[in-house]
C-alpha cells in the first residue's frame, strides 16, 4: 500500500454539524434523491455511527466511495462486514465487500462524474476525467460493493 493509501481528510466543524442535521432529514424522508443515511458498529466502542453517503449504482451493482479516505466507518464496515442503509424511515442491511484498488478506476470516474457537486473537491482529478486518471489514486480511496445480507 502506498504511503498515501492511509490519509484521512478529517471534516470541519461546520461539516460535521451539517452532516448531522442531513442525516436526520434523510432518515425522515424530507431529504430525497440519492442520500442514505450509513449506520456501521463501532469496532471498539459497539455503538452505532451515523452518516450521510451517496450510494452509487452502477451495472446493476451499488457501491460506497469514502472520499475522505481511511475513515472511522471504513475501518468499522471492513471489521463489522456489513452496514445498514436507511432513508424515509426505511432501513436495509448489507453485506460489505471491499472492492480492490485494480477494479477501483471506473467506479472511482462514475462516482465522482454522478456526485461531484459533493466530492469534487477531495479528488484532485476534473469531473469527465477518464477512468485512467484514477489508476494511481485508487488506493487512497477505500470502495464497497454493497450485497444482500449474509452474502
Amino acid at each position: 500500500m502506498p504511503a498515501d493509501a492511509a490519509r484521512y481528510l478529517r471534516p470541519t466543524g461546520v461539516e460535521r454539524a451539517f452532516g448531522r442535521v442531513l442525516a436526520a432529514l434523510v432518515r425522515f424522508g424530507l431529504v430525497r434523491g440519492h442520500f442514505w443515511v450509513l449506520e456501521v458498529r463501532g469496532r471498539r466502542s459497539g455503538r452505532t455511527i451515523s452518516l450521510p453517503v451517496d450510494v452509487l449504482e452502477m451495472a446493476g451493482r451499488r457501491f460506497l466511495v469514502s472520499a475522505r479516505g481511511e475513515t472511522n466507518w471504513v475501518r468499522n464496515a471492513r471489521s463489522a462486514g456489513e452496514v445498514a442503509l436507511v432513508r424515509a424511515g426505511r432501513r436495509e442491511r448489507c453485506a460489505v465487500r471491499e472492492v480492490g484498488a485494480a477494479e477501483r478506476p471506473a467506479i472511482l470516474k462514475a462516482y465522482l462524474d454522478r456526485f461531484a457537486a459533493e466530492v469534487q473537491r477531495f479528488f484532485p482529478v476534473a469531473k469527465g476525467s477518464p477512468a485512467a486518471a484514477f489508476r494511481d489514486l485508487a488506493p487512497r480511496y477505500p470502495v464497497f460493493e454493497l450485497l444482500p445480507p449474509g452474502t
